[in-house]
């Protein structure tokens, strides 16, 4: 039998970043994937009609282009390109109002008009130190390596989405600031929410929120083949449910939820780190919703067509009253919809002249009620005759997701509640959050920080803890 110095189970973006990074320094590495392909949440499937290629999970990709480990890597080299349209983000409202994130600070600040000084307040100083913000907010909460840039961005983003939004005298500023926080998939009014907001707005300025040709499953397969070139060894359709079925391995690091980790067989955690995990506590779930189309989506406002994401929840005070709804448990009849048609930006997602639609909304963990009207209802409201244009639809349920992904706990895609107890306490409160109880085992996954996203940070800070811990290796990036 192989013996190899890590084993990494769960080819996500965490895993895959786990792999490299133990990859890069010339040890041997074993990638397993229950699945019959790689990726996680970064994968593209025809789902509906053949020739319609739609991302199964996430879509539009701002922290992969923001992230320090993914843009140290050489991924054009094995095929991953972006595109860029031309906004970031459209928020239109009821009034006929659109709140746009540009590709620029200085056009969004434009945009905003009374309230566009305010908006420059909470995210320029973000935009100006993200190369070495970056590192600190996208890892555990340990020594800072720049702390007074962290300390200023802190002052802000410790603050409930509610208060930061109050600052705005406008209702199409306000609007937007509500669906960028609403990407926390939590109600505003929690503490650390604006932190949310002003991340992807900066980011957004900084670096757009881009798509990758091709699909999401372009990021894997070229994380792969970097991971592959490199020596790695990969291993697909195994699902692990017992350790003591695998290789030899010196240690071994897991794309894994709390919940999946309890799981296991072949391991004993101790009793006091058992309950720790036990008191992990979950987020909301998703549904979603995978369209083909036979044309553009016609929003009343046009410049909805030309921007990467579209949230669809009308007001502050409606997105902010549905979140807090569905965080409650409760069913909401006009969710906040996450939408989008990457093929307006990638023709090769859908045949000529036909087109995808992407979208999901919040609903309660584990929530069994079918949201599909709900959602399509919400993007009529902006988009008068879209449910003309539907050819086939797809649609994934909470329980679902999970089944796709056992990472999805109860349709929560961001690997549990990421507010002010859980942001960097994931799965639990230590100063490395990384380790388990178990010497040799760490935890990758987006339950650590800096939590969910495509973006590989949480498999490189475990990486780099496992081999500097069991093989004297000092990673520094």
């Amino acid at each position: 039998m192989r013996k190899f110095d890590a084993i990494i189970i769960g080819s996500g973006p965490n895993g895959l970043a786990a792999a490299i990074t133990f990859q890069q320094q010339g040890l041997s590495t074993l990638l397993i994937e229950g699945a019959d392909t790689i990726g996680g949440g970064m994968r593209t499937k025809e789902l509906t009609l053949p020739g319609f290629k739609h991302d199964v999970c996430s879509a539009i990709h701002p922290m992969a282009m923001a992230s320090p480990f993914f843009r140290s890597l050489p991924l054009d080299a094995f095929g991953l390109s972006f595109v860029k349209p031309r906004y970031a983000a459209a928020h239109p409202l009821l009034s006929g109002e659109t709140g746009i994130l540009y590709h620029s600070l200085l056009e969004t600040i434009k945009g905003l008009g009374a309230d566009g000084e305010r908006y420059r307040q909470l995210v320029e100083k973000v935009i100006i130190h993200w190369d070495e913000l970056a590192t600190d907010i996208m890892g555990p909460l340990l020594l800072p390596k720049h702390p007074l840039q962290l300390a200023a961005f802190g002052l802000d983003a410790l603050q409930p989405a509610s208060w930061t939004a109050g600052r705005f005298s406008t209702a199409s500023a306000k609007a937007l600031w509500a669906g960028m926080a609403a990407h926390g998939i939590q109600p505003l009014t929690n503490w650390t929410t604006s932190a949310i907001a002003i991340v992807l707005s900066a980011v957004g300025n900084k670096y757009g929120w881009q798509i990758p040709v091709g699909g999401s499953q372009s990021i894997a397969n070229a994380l792969l083949q970097y991971y592959q070139s490199l020596g790695g060894e990969l291993q697909t359709n195994c699902w692990v449910d017992d350790l003591r079925e695998l290789p030899y391995y010196k240690v071994l690091l897991c794309d894994m939820t709390p919940k999946q980790l309890l799981r296991l067989k072949g391991v004993e955690f101790s009793a006091h780190y058992r309950k720790r995990l036990e008191r992990y506590r979950q987020g909301m779930g998703v549904f979603k919703v995978d369209w083909a189309l036979s044309e553009k989506t016609p929003f009343k406002d046009l410049r909805c067509q030309e921007a990467a994401t579209v949230h669809l929840g009308n007001t502050y005070a409606e997105i902010a009253e549905t979140e807090k709804q569905g965080h409650l448990g409760r069913q909401v009849d006009r969710p906040f919809v996450l939408f989008s048609q990457q093929s307006a930006f990638d023709p090769s997602r859908a045949p000529d002249g036909k087109h995808t639609g992407w979208a999901y909304c919040h609903v309660p963990n584990g929530s069994t009620h079918d949201y599909t009207e709900a959602i399509e209802n919400q993007i009529e409201r902006f988009a008068p005759g879209f449910k003309d244009t539907i050819m086939a639809k797809h649609t994934l349920s909470p329980a679902q997701l999970e089944q796709y992904n056992p990472n999805y706990i109860g349709g929560d895609i961001n690997g549990g509640i990421m507010d002010i107890t859980q942001l960097y306490s994931r799965p639990i409160l230590a100063l490395n959050p990384y380790r388990t109880a178990v010497e040799n085992m760490y935890i990758c996954s987006s339950s650590t920080p800096p939590g969910g996203g495509v973006h590989g940070m949480s498999g490189y800070h475990a990486a780099r803890t496992a081999l500097k811990e069991h093989f004297g290796i000092v990673v520094n990036r």
